[in-house]
């Protein structure tokens, strides 16, 4: 697709959620009576309508994962290191018993780092994972990194990032995500990310400061209110000064947090357009339209979703977000499917073990 082709999307998504719900509510069912182990084939069978009901130009995006790579990869991470990890907390609470706690918090320390390189490796195995068994004309992706120097990447960056009173986060972010996907292809051609944090780093401001102050302002007004009050000695508050002050703190608990998600949201929506927009393969550019409006959208309809339905329409949200994510990419440039060749990167022979494992989730 080239830019003069704008007012048709590369990208278009063909689902329909009523098309949708009974594939949903078999999986529920079934993950349900089945204790949990369903759930690795449930999200198989989601990706596999999702990928189809994708378009890209000409073609339909296939899913080939199947459930039993995603059990076997859980499975080998939950022995090799959630096993693993349970020891070693045991053992914490042996030394902490045994009156060591500087002992006990460096082993804490170290486990923590631990766990902080091993996300990193998560995170890249399983987008490895899903371009490996995601085609389209019959070509998929993948990489033949195996993820260790990502973890080390994912290490280093993200204490940089947070140390440095969290103000380098969006560096930090950036810098991920032109790793992971530089490091990955599909067919013949490598993926380019040229991502940078300064455009974001305005909206960062805004989520890192904005909190402060309304807390400091939340202070502020508890103090002024507490001064105001007239409380005679000995005697408790009167009800109503009580009930004053907790319809207070509700509402700044409210105001808060409200704010607080709307402002994370204007930086995920410049986060998402530096991000895909800096992201290219052969002579394809991408790019993501969603703007902050779209992104509250999409939240505050998941949320009502899940209320509504007492919490039963969590079995769409995989549904909504995938067709918020297709229905705002673009794609421009060219394909030309005769220079299409199967990509040579190994195929991974599990799933998302350890991304599984440690509970992360992903898009």
């Amino acid at each position: 697709m080239t830019e003069g082709d704008a007012p048709q999307s590369a990208f278009a998504f063909t689902g329909d959620w009523r098309e949708f719900a009974p594939i949903a509510f078999t999986n529920l069912l079934l993950t349900i009576v089945t204790l949990g182990i369903y759930s690795f084939w449930a999200r198989t069978r989601v990706r596999r309508y999702l990928w189809s009901r994708t378009q890209f130009i000409d073609d339909r995006l296939d899913w080939a994962g199947t459930g039993l790579e995603l059990f076997i990869g859980y499975i080998l991470a939950f022995f090799l290191f959630i096993v693993p990890l349970g020891v070693i907390q045991l053992v914490v609470q042996g030394i902490l018993l045994h009156g060591h706690p500087g002992a006990a918090g460096l082993l804490l320390g170290l486990l923590y780092l631990f766990l902080l390189y091993m996300v990193g490796i998560a995170i890249f195995r399983a987008l490895r994972y899903r371009l490996s068994r995601t085609y389209w004309h019959g070509i998929r992706g993948g990489s033949d990194d195996q993820g260790f120097g990502y973890g080390w990447a994912h290490f280093w960056r993200t204490i940089v990032g947070t140390l440095a009173a969290g103000l380098m986060i969006p560096w930090s972010m950036t810098n991920l995500w032109n790793a992971r996907w530089n490091a990955m292809s599909f067919g013949p051609h490598a993926f380019r990310a040229d991502a940078r944090w300064q455009p974001i780093f305005s909206r960062f401001l805004l989520y890192y400061l904005v909190p402060i102050i309304i807390f400091l302002g939340g202070i502020l007004i508890f103090a002024i209110g507490a001064a105001t009050v007239h409380v005679t000695p000995g005697q408790p508050p009167a009800g109503s000064t009580l009930a004053a002050f907790a319809v207070l703190a509700i509402a700044f608990y409210v105001i808060f947090f409200g704010v607080l998600g709307v402002i994370a949201m204007i930086y995920y929506a410049a986060y998402f357009r530096e991000a895909v927009g800096k992201l290219s393969l052969g002579e394809l550019d991408f790019a993501f339209g969603a703007r902050t409006a779209d992104w509250i959208r999409l939240f505050l309809g998941n949320i009502g979703l899940v209320i509504v339905t007492f919490g039963i329409g969590y079995i769409f949200l995989a549904y909504r977000n995938w067709a918020f994510f297709v229905r705002h990419l673009e794609a421009y440039g060219e394909v030309r499917l005769d220079d299409l060749t199967q990509s040579t990167t190994r195929q991974p022979g599990q799933g998302e073990g350890l991304l599984d494992a440690f509970d992360i989730g992903a898009f």
